[in-house]
């Protein structure tokens, strides 16, 4: 990428944010005092310091933070809020006036992190998590007519919310794919079931990752399972099958060294977050795993299911089905706009347990 610098480009940069909603060229930090969220504090430098930092985002609200027409692409997300409100924000970005979202998920689950009071770095070449709860989005997410992007607020405390969508305006090649991103959970899955990535994905185009919450029930390892692509038509066999949970996101022999496991962050696959313990309330184990497929997608013609198994072991050396809190985002890109998703978890559904 770095040798992509040194040419000349048609492209035009712009950015939204609260300081320019609707990211027009000389229109950035125009606020007035009284009219900013940061009014206040700017109150004896005046307009054109700081006055309109970020938006607050009422208890029970929904906010459009971006709503642009024309041809470009979306390279790269900030955002960050002072809410603490984990999974009660939910994100939603829509592609060229669809009517349902192409990205739909939690915030803090579609930047790869479930407990955003429970920080830990995540240094990825798609997504990073940055002290103290500054999420990034690096994946491209091309648009010919237009895009806009929600954030709903399904909590009971006011959220201030920061972010800045950085942009490109320029002529896409007519072969461009949208963007998806899908949440999924189940809590707890059922009895010698699979647990659902994703499913009823239509079109051409290739997958390009996956974030996994695993919530554990039990003890001993819970990572034997097999991760299975179902690519073009597959029915009961896939065509990619995977030879264990941690093996897919890039580690193995359950991640473990002198029986403790051990995370790890690398451009591609990550085990990024293991949940803490105490002698008393603190006593669930959760792991958040991460894996990119930016140099290998998974690429289909017609149609694609993801799925992926939660085994463990019985003490006679058998596998064992478990029925865990299994939650994730699928990432992938199409030229199909009209899949359809299944509905957001409400209220507390959503919560880490």
């Amino acid at each position: 990428m770095l040798n992509q610098l040194t040419l000349k480009k048609d492209v035009k940069t712009f950015s939204i944010s609260p300081e320019n909603p609707t990211g027009e060229k000389g229109k950035g930090g125009m606020a007035q005092i009284g009219e900013g969220s940061a009014s206040h504090a700017a109150r004896e430098l005046g307009r054109g310091w700081k006055v309109n930092p970020y938006i607050v985002l009422k208890a029970g609200t929904c906010a459009t933070l971006a709503d642009v027409t024309g041809e470009g692409a979306i390279k790269h997300i900030w955002i960050t809020d002072s809410a603490k409100a984990g999974r009660q924000l939910i994100l939603r970005i829509y592609f060229d006036g669809q009517a349902s979202p192409a990205v739909y998920a939690p915030l803090s689950d579609f930047f790869a992190n479930t407990d955003i009071l429970d920080y830990r770095q995540l240094t990825s070449l798609a997504i990073c998590c940055n002290p103290r709860r500054a999420m990034n989005c690096y994946f491209e997410m091309p648009y010919f007519k237009g895009f806009r992007v929600e954030l709903e607020n399904r909590g009971d405390t006011d959220a201030s919310v920061f972010y800045q969508i950085d942009c490109e305006e320029k002529k896409l090649d007519p072969n461009a794919l949208y963007f998806h991103a899908q949440f999924r959970r189940v809590n707890p899955l059922p009895y010698k079931q699979d647990y659902v990535i994703l499913d009823n994905v239509k079109g051409c185009g290739q997958y390009v990752g996956t974030f996994l919450h695993w919530g554990v029930k039990s003890s001993g390892w819970w990572g034997e399972g097999e991760i299975k692509f179902f690519i073009d038509g597959d029915t009961e066999f896939p065509t990619i099958c995977g030879t264990g949970t941690e093996d897919y996101f890039c580690g193995s022999y359950d991640f473990e060294i002198d029986q403790k496991y051990i995370e790890f962050c690398t451009p591609y696959a990550g085990l990024s977050k293991v949940g803490r313990t105490d002698e008393c309330y603190a006593s669930q184990r959760y792991f958040d795993m991460y894996r990119w497929h930016i140099t290998d997608p998974i690429y289909f013609k017609n149609d694609l299911r993801v799925t992926i198994q939660a085994l463990g072991w019985y003490k006679n050396h058998a596998y064992q089905p478990l029925q865990d809190d299994i939650s994730s985002v699928a990432y992938w890109y199409s030229d199909n706009l009209s899949d359809e998703y299944p509905p957001m978890p409400t209220g507390h559904e959503l919560d880490l347990v």
